[in-house]
């Protein structure tokens, strides 16, 4: 076999509209593909255990697929400061192709890695395939990051719009390497053993580029015409939840972006109709900006006087948190859904991190480290930044007085109390009036409900307003002191 040309599968776990697929295709030497897990760069970002089942599943589709076009997969686990070079010698690679990443320790991972193969002779070239527009595309005037989502929204729509989704390569082809050995994926335990808790996970996903499509035809068929209105109601199929596929990069933003506008021209409908989703895509490539210029933004509060903040420690409060046994219903059907299907509704997302953060005063780190072990979707840069905005303490973040009362919230989102039924049966026979608040439901209600406060259901684990004014008596001595 001729020297080959080495495609690195990152977050880009997918044929369609990947720029570096692409150009090793047009290279015209054989294709070597390559995916490598290392747990050891990202530190404590390790992936989550929810994350690293959706991974497996994708990664056995993206295998599936190369071999019905003649090649393997080739699986490496390891540093890949290491494991790269490696590789790159034992096929005799003479060019590296990869799609980038924009984490803190994939930036300086990256660039060290790219000296080190260049070094030796090899071509790199690298590759945008995960965001509309690249972290550094988009700055102010002064060349400075922007810090508020509203000017970066509208640099973002104002300039060209990002290049049109690629097809996949005519013709392709991969290589087997005869002699190159690759690990088995079973051997990486990215799926659960015992106790199997993936149950809830294989039932609402197909983690490949076909589900991701599928996902994508099904909101294209109706919700993405009703998202401004409908996306804040949990209870309704009203969102994309295309959200761990763009993680992984089953399918990329560019697609999702001009499949919206393809169909809108095809229904005769503006694209302004479409508008509220297409920001959430905005929204995405702000968090990745947010990230690449201020690489702190997951571990500390990137507004400075939050740094002195007296969280609490609350082992209590956090593990009832943690199991959706708070005593408000919304925010426990929030914590079971995002336990069993490995995802949450945005809108109940705001809700729950907001009853964590104000009513508990539990860190938000605590809650950034929850949805990072537990979410198919999680993200470094959204669940960062989303966890930040928030507790307040972020750029661009909501106020911290911005406290979301759990069944104010819930009474206006879930009004038929369709979402809290599914995943609070406990408390489905209660009427409308109470379901919300079942502490202030009489004691008949209860009874014939089936509902025992504190046996069936538990009372909640705090009063909401004493919580509320505790909150923000808590910022404005922290405003007062700074």
């Amino acid at each position: 076999m001729r020297a080959p040309v080495l495609l690195w599968f990152r977050n880009d776990l997918r044929f369609d509209d990947h720029p570096a697929l692409h150009a090793a295709a047009a290279d015209g030497r054989p294709i070597v593909a390559f995916f490598l897990l290392d747990d050891e760069t990202p530190g404590p970002w390790r992936r989550g255990a929810a994350s690293r089942w959706f991974l497996a599943g994708a990664l056995e589709s993206l295998a599936a697929a190369i071999a019905e076009h003649g090649g393997r997969l080739i699986l490496r686990r390891g540093p890949q400061a290491e494991v790269v070079p490696r590789i790159v010698r034992e096929l005799g690679a003479r060019r590296v192709f990869w799609s980038r990443r924009y984490e803190p320790w994939a930036v300086a991972a990256d660039r060290s890695l790219e000296a080190a193969l260049r070094a030796d002779g090899v071509e790199v070239a690298s590759f945008n395939a995960s965001l509309g527009f690249e972290p550094f595309e988009i700055v102010q005037a002064d060349g400075s990051p922007y810090k508020v989502y509203t000017p970066f929204s509208r640099a973002w729509a104002g300039r060209e719009p990002p290049p049109a989704p690629l097809p996949v390569p005519p013709g392709l082809r991969f290589a087997d390497p005869e002699g190159i050995a690759s690990e088995p994926l079973e051997s990486w335990e990215l799926r659960p053993s015992r106790p199997d808790w993936a149950a809830g996970l294989r039932e609402s996903w197909e983690p490949s580029e076909a589900g991701a499509r599928a996902l994508l035809e099904r909101f294209l068929n109706g919700p993405v015409w009703s998202y401004g209105r409908m996306r804040d109601f949990p209870g309704r199929a009203a969102v994309s939840r295309l959200s761990p596929h763009l993680a992984v990069g089953t399918i990329g933003p560019r697609r999702i972006l001009a499949a919206v506008r393809a169909r809108a021209a095809g229904e005769g409908r503006s694209e302004a109709e479409a508008w509220p989703f297409l920001r959430q895509l905005i929204w995405r490539d702000f968090a990745y900006h947010t990230l690449f210029h201020f690489p702190q933004l997951p571990e500390r509060a990137l507004r400075a006087e939050f740094r002195g903040f007296p969280w609490r420690e609350d082992e209590v409060g956090l593990r009832a948190w943690r199991r959706g046994r708070t005593g408000y219903p919304i925010v426990d059907a929030g914590m079971r859904e995002l336990w069993r299907k490995g995802w949450m509704h945005n809108r109940v997302r705001m809700i729950v991190g907001s009853f964590l953060t104000k009513d508990l005063l539990i860190p938000w780190q605590e809650g950034e480290r929850w949805f990072w072990a537990t979410l198919v979707d999680a993200d470094l840069a959204n669940n960062a930044m989303g966890w930040q905005w928030v507790a307040g303490c972020g750029i661009d973040a909501a106020p911290y007085f911005r406290i979301f009362n759990p069944v104010l919230q819930a009474k206006k989102f879930d009004p038929d109390g369709a979402y809290v039924r599914r995943w609070v049966p406990e408390l489905a026979r209660l009427p409308d009036t109470f379901l919300h608040a079942p502490w202030e439901a009489p004691e008949e209600v209860l009874a014939a409900a089936g509902v025992r406060l504190g046996v069936t259901y538990p009372r909640p684990i705090v009063a909401h307003e004493p919580a509320r004014r505790r909150a923000l008596e808590a910022f404005e001595a922290l405003r007062r002191a700074g």
